[in-house]
């Protein structure tokens, strides 16, 4: 089960673009990774541009709403803006989290996560609980990696 798009639209209330009921392959932090239907969150200036991870596959971005968004950015994508970058990677992960617990299929399509840690980490206190959690979801994942394609 993958991160869907309605799934960012209930814990993001300011929002726009097309929110076409879409599903994301990949969350992450760094413009620079690879993002296959990508969810793209900046955290800083270190992240990258946002141009540089639509190239590499980002359909839509978790944005500070204090940041001017780029005047490059298509009207349709999909963008969310948040107070707090990291306090959205923190909602994000335990809501995929919560989701993935009520599933009872063993091997199934899930969302990769790839976070640069060491940014993660050095932000603030509530990073610790980013990394359990993102911690907790990784093991999923390799519990489900049979199941990948």
């Amino acid at each position: 089960m993958y991160l869907a798009s309605k799934d960012m639209a209930d814990l993001f209330n300011d929002q726009r673009g097309i929110n076409d009921g879409f599903s994301f392959y990949t969350v992450t932090d760094k413009a620079s990774f690879s993002q296959p239907k990508g969810l793209f969150v900046r955290l800083n200036e270190d992240s990258g541009e946002l141009l540089e991870a639509i190239a590499n596959g980002a359909i839509a971005a978790v944005w500070d709403v204090e940041e001017m968004l780029p005047q490059y950015t298509p009207n349709y994508f999909p963008v969310f803006f948040t107070n707090d970058s990291a306090e959205a990677i923190k909602e994000i992960i335990k809501l995929y989290n919560e989701k993935l617990d009520g599933e009872t299929i063993r091997k199934m399509e899930i969302t990769n996560f790839k976070f640069s840690n060491k940014k993660l980490l050095n932000k603030n206190k509530q990073t610790y609980d980013i990394a359990v959690i993102l911690e907790k979801l990784t093991n999923k994942m390799a519990l489900n990696k049979d199941g990948r394609g």
